[in-house]
Formats: structure tokens, C-alpha cells, sequence
């Protein structure tokens, strides 16, 4: 097995983010070898033996693993990073077996879903299933009733493709444009974005509320928690 930071494995063990095990190592807790750990370490959990606070690394049981990230505008929803843009590893801990459901664009910003259950993340997001997604957008105009119906109906893009029918609700003015809710049951690229184009509704900012019957509730941007024993049963069970 290839060496990982060290950070990464004891926070996939349960210690925290990955910042909370650089401030363990960095205070001497943690040991490699019989040898007191420093930033930058590398280990091998099936090889290595690794202690913290003297006690032996706690391997953690294989096991389905479901995250809720609320991913802050401009983080791209990648695991890799490729230029100077956050990613969202900078923010939750993943490993390469873990899928990103519900890709947001560099410029919305909102729920999404992260998982090691290939077949739950499948039928997240394959179009066939038409899981609903919600989203809370900012408009610069208020829709007027010949956009708002077709916004409803299904918008024709400039690539010809028509759109899957969508609520729109819950228009309400404010000093920097118009918020409404809409509810997808599809997730093309900057759909909503070229929704708006089409129609001449110039979109300013996305926000997804939700996926299928998981919310994104009170989560903070940037922040990330596992989702409870009922959401996971859900899940499990579409």
C-alpha cells in the first residue's frame, strides 16, 4: 500500500479534520515507529505501527461513509487540484474512493453530497431516477409570467436542448435582485445559469438547498458532517 500523510490517515481514523491531526503532530502526540512524528511524515497503515497519545492507530472498520459539504462559491467541485482554485479536499478529508454527487459550478455554491457507495452515488445522479434538487437562486430582474411559465414548462437552449419541467416559487425582492426557489430533477452544466440566459434573466448567485431528501438545514460554507443513521437509511433505500 503507498504511504499517505500522516494527517490524512489519523482524520479517515476519527481525529478530527485534517488541521486538528497537524496540531496533534505538531504537539508531539503522535508517533511513527517508535519515533515522535513531524509535519510532512509519511506511513503505511498496514505496515507501520502508529500511536497516538501512546495508544495504537484504531483502524477504522470498512464501512459506507456519506458526507454533507456545503461548498463555498469559487472551490471547484474536483479532488484534484490542477491550478491555484481551491478543491474541495481543501475543506473535507477524501480518499480516492470517494465520489463527489452533485457537482456544483466554480460560481454556485450549496450542498453536495460525498460518498464511497458507487451504487448510491449512481442513483443520485443518473437522469433516469429524476431526483429532485433545490436551489435557491438570485435573479437581477423579477421573472415575469411569460418566463416564470417557461421556466416551468421546459427552457430550449442555445444547443437545442429542452430543459426537464421545474417549479418555480417563492419570488421575493430584495435590494440586490430577486430570490427565488426552483426544484430540478435534472443537473445539466450551468443549467440554471443558461436557463436564465435564454429566457433573459441574468442569474447573480445559486445556492443548493438540496438532494433527493438530504438538506443542507444550518451547514455553514466550507463545513462538512456526516449524515445521520434516518438520513442514510433514506438513502440507502431509494
Amino acid at each position: 500500500m503507498e504511504k499517505e500523510r500522516l494527517q490524512k490517515i489519523l482524520s479517515r481514523c476519527g481525529f478530527g479534520s485534517r488541521r486538528d491531526c497537524e496540531k496533534l503532530i505538531k504537539a508531539g502526540r503522535v508517533e511513527i515507529n517508535n519515533k515522535t512524528a513531524i509535519l510532512g511524515d509519511k506511513a503505511d497503515v498496514s505496515q507501520d505501527h502508529i500511536l497516538v497519545d501512546k495508544n495504537p492507530l484504531q483502524k477504522p472498520a470498512k464501512s459506507n461513509i456519506y458526507i454533507a459539504f456545503n461548498k463555498p462559491r469559487y472551490v471547484l467541485s474536483e479532488t484534484k487540484k490542477s491550478d491555484e482554485r481551491k478543491v474541495i479536499p481543501e475543506f473535507v478529508t477524501m480518499d480516492d474512493n470517494l465520489f463527489i454527487v452533485g457537482r456544483l459550478d466554480y460560481d454556485s455554491e450549496g450542498l453536495i453530497l460525498i460518498t464511497n457507495n458507487g451504487e448510491v452515488a449512481n442513483r443520485l445522479t443518473h437522469p433516469r431516477y429524476e431526483h429532485e434538487k433545490e436551489y435557491l437562486v438570485l435573479s437581477q430582474r423579477k421573472p415575469d409570467v411569460k418566463q416564470i411559465e417557461t421556466w416551468k414548462r421546459g427552457v430550449v437552449l442555445e444547443n437545442g436542448y429542452r430543459t426537464l419541467p421545474a417549479d418555480i416559487f417563492n419570488l421575493s425582492q430584495t435590494k440586490n435582485g430577486y430570490w427565488f426557489t426552483t426544484i430540478l430533477k435534472e443537473g445539466k452544466k450551468r443549467q440554471i445559469r443558461e436557463m436564465g440566459k435564454t429566457i433573459g434573466l441574468p442569474i447573480k448567485r445559486i445556492i443548493r438547498k438540496r438532494i433527493g431528501p438530504i438538506e443542507l438545514g444550518s451547514l455553514k460554507p466550507g463545513k462538512w458532517r456526516f449524515l445521520n443513521k434516518k438520513e442514510i437509511s433514506i438513502l440507502e433505500n431509494l
